[in-house]
C-alpha cells in the first residue's frame, strides 16, 4: 500500500502543536503569576493596613488562660522579639496564667 501524505496537514499538525504549547505556557504563566495582579496587591495591601493593630500604651500585660506568645503581640501590637527582649526570664512555650510580662 501507498501512502499518501499532504503537506496541507503536516502544516495543520504543526500548527496546532504550536498553539497547544502555547497554551500550555500561558495557563502556567497565568497559574504562576496570578496572584500579583495590580488589583489584588491593592486588597492585600488594604488588609494589611487594617490588620496592623496599633501598639498599646499599656505597660504590662497579663497573661490568660491558652494565651500564646503570638497572641499577645497580635492583641498589644508589640513585637515577639521586643516582648522577649523585654522579658528574658520568660519562656515563650510555657506561659503561665497571671504571669505579667513588660510591654515597655
Amino acid at each position: 500500500m501507498e501512502y499518501r501524505t499532504s503537506s496541507a496537514a503536516r502544516l495543520l499538525a504543526a500548527i496546532a502543536l504550536v498553539v497547544a504549547t502555547l497554551g500550555v505556557v500561558v495557563v502556567v504563566a497565568a497559574a504562576l503569576d496570578g496572584d500579583s495582579s495590580p488589583h489584588h496587591e491593592r486588597k492585600n495591601q488594604q488588609a494589611h493596613k487594617e490588620g496592623k493593630r496599633q501598639r498599646t500604651k499599656a505597660k504590662t500585660y497579663t497573661v490568660q488562660t491558652g494565651d500564646t506568645l503570638t497572641a499577645i503581640a497580635h492583641r498589644t501590637g508589640v513585637p515577639i522579639a521586643e516582648i522577649l527582649a523585654l522579658n528574658p526570664e520568660v519562656d515563650p512555650q510555657i506561659l503561665i496564667a497571671g504571669q505579667t510580662l513588660k510591654l515597655r
